[in-house]
């Protein structure tokens, strides 16, 4: 056994990947396997972490690694050359991840941040034709796949934990009430959902506060399933569905709500999104934007998500979207920030994801399965040990829009709960 290192002539591209690892792992105890059989253990088993075993098949798994280590252990593992032998991939993550939380880090963390400038720059360039595209590519891969592992609601976007003991359904049920009480909604009123997914919110909000929605979305596998829900529940004369860029909508509405959208605008067309928002938004109107976001400075986001996840993808800095919020006369009158949310939502998707395994392998195949897993995987620990966090922004066009206090939030949330507490929610 060889520990911390290898000891006489062992090839360059594993002296390249031990190197890396044995001055990074700190925290759980990792054991791997080399090609040729050889082990190396870094780290030290930590309570907190569940030790790992791993073993790599081919010799060149190494160098894919230490060259690039986000995409190439990606992309080792779903190709089976990077074989978890003791643990779960994401204890793997864990103990790569939970060495280095960044709130306690100082610099940059040169182990994972792995991404070329220019490629990322190229990456936003999400035109019309562009954006429907990288959207088919994640959300079109099969409704019945994200049943698999989402609430009955198919909610694809951070749960609200007002309990740590509460189910995946009713984290999302208060996240779309919470949503609601920062709109102050009225019945009669117009409401615009922009990238609205499978119908869930717009027809919450619907439900709740009498309103009329439009729902639009890039999503044909989305889009209907919304249209369905509604004509099923008897309001798609008041909850519609376009398939439309949110650049070509027209008119104005008296709120607006955009939840998990913004994080596919791409960062050229940050004004152009704000601009849009502005002037659909009524002069007394008030807009909600929920996003992912980065909660240090402005980054890249890393090949892996990039290739296979969300092409065109990336995770704004508040700095960024105040930047361009603010440019186009929008006043911020609200900002949350949802700092260990996601992490436990996505850690009650990653269990069902994992149940149904032997699904998703008969629905697709064994390197789809690893794939999504590993995605899941990093996502959970990229929101509980990096720079990633959820915000809530509440926008005015007028300053006067909203009341004086916030108070009426909490007020209205537990008014909208109660009435939603009353209701019978169908599944998907």
């Amino acid at each position: 056994m060889l520990r911390f290192g290898i000891q006489g002539g062992g090839n360059a591209r594993m002296r390249m990947l031990d190197k890396m690892l044995g001055s990074y792992v700190k925290r759980g105890e990792l054991t791997l396997i080399d090609a040729k059989g050889r082990t190396h253990v870094y780290g030290r088993a930590d309570p907190e972490f569940a030790s790992v075993t791993v073993r790599f098949t081919d010799g060149r798994v190494a160098y894919d690694i230490a060259r690039d280590p986000g995409l190439g252990a990606a992309e080792a593992y779903m190709d089976g050359r990077l074989v978890v032998e003791k643990g779960d991939i994401l204890d793997l993550v864990n103990i790569i991840r939970g060495s280095h939380k960044w709130e306690d880090s100082v610099g940059t963390n040169k182990f994972l941040r792995k991404g070329g400038k220019l490629r990322h720059r190229l990456s936003q360039l999400n035109w019309r034709k562009q954006s429907q595209h990288n959207v088919a590519h994640h959300y079109d891969v099969g409704n019945d796949f994200y049943r698999l592992f989402l609430d009955a609601d198919l909610q694809y976007s951070c749960g609200y934990f007002r309990d740590l003991g509460n189910s995946i359904e009713q984290a999302q049920l208060d996240k779309k009430t919470h949503v609601a009480s920062k709109l102050r909604l009225e019945p009669g009123m117009k409401v615009l959902d922009i990238g609205c997914g499978w119908g869930g919110l717009a027809l919450h909000l619907h439900r709740v506060a009498d309103v009329d929605v439009l729902g639009i979305t890039l999503s044909k596998e989305q889009i209907e399933v919304a249209r369905q829900r509604a004509a099923d529940l008897g309001v798609s004369d008041r909850v519609k569905f376009e398939l439309i860029d949110y650049r070509d909508v027209t008119g104005r509405f008296d709120r607006i709500a955009s939840v998990g959208m913004f994080e596919h605008v791409g960062q050229p067309f940050y004004r152009t999104y704000f601009r849009k928002l502005r002037e659909l938004l009524a002069d007394d109107g008030i807009a909600l934007v929920h996003t992912m976001a980065r909660l240090g400075g402005p980054g890249t986001t890393d090949k892996f998500m990039l290739k296979y996840i969300f092409p065109g993808g990336y995770l704004p800095a508040l700095s960024e979207i105040v930047a361009a919020s603010e440019q186009e006369k929008l006043i911020m009158a609200d900002c949350e920030t949802w700092r260990l949310h996601y992490v436990h939502t996505i850690r009650h998707w990653y269990d069902r994801y994992r149940s149904n395994e032997a699904k998703i392998v008969a629905m697709y195949d064994e390197r789809f399965y690893r794939l999504w897993q590993f995605y899941l995987a990093v996502s959970l620990t990229l929101f509980r040990d990096a720079a990633m966090g959820v915000y809530q922004l509440q926008y005015l066009r007028r300053r006067e829009a909203a009341p004086l206090m916030r108070d009426y939030m909490v007020e209205d949330e537990k008014a909208l709960a109660a009435k939603a507490a009353a209701l019978d929610w169908p599944g998907i």
